[in-house]
């Protein structure tokens, strides 16, 4: 009976294999978990706005009637310029214009750098 094992003796195998593959996904899991509660949050500091840039509102937006409010996350150096922006939320269509919007903000100088939550609502005017 070359190659060939009782029935049970193949079930416990891949029980094994099993209680295996669940304890090395679990161990995975229980890693990410504490990677992602390491990771330090961004500060929200609420700097006042120095001067803002309107967004420009698309064209295609307009012709579709789209409206909405777009969430923006900028980093400001001390300076009060905007070193970058992320979309947060919002429509895809509206989104460009207002990280372009938000790139072109100054805000109130600060003794270090920020990060501001900004959003913007495209009214269809």
């Amino acid at each position: 009976m070359a190659g060939q094992y009782p029935e049970d003796v193949k079930g416990n195998w891949f029980m094994c294999k099993g209680v295996l593959c669940f304890a090395a996904v679990l161990a995975a899991l229980t890693l990410s978990s504490v990677t992602a509660q390491t990771v330090p949050q961004p500060a929200h500091a609420e700097r006042k706005v120095a001067s803002r840039v309107a967004p420009v509102y698309p064209e295609l937006a307009k012709k579709m009637h789209i409206r909405g409010t777009v969430k923006i996350e900028a980093v400001v150096r001390s300076n009060g310029q905007v070193k970058s922006t992320r979309v947060l939320g919002g429509n895809p269509v509206l989104v460009d214009a207002a990280a372009d919007a938000v790139g072109k903000w100054k805000f109130e100088a600060a003794p270090s750098e920020t990060t501001e939550i900004v959003q913007l609502t495209f009214d269809g005017q």
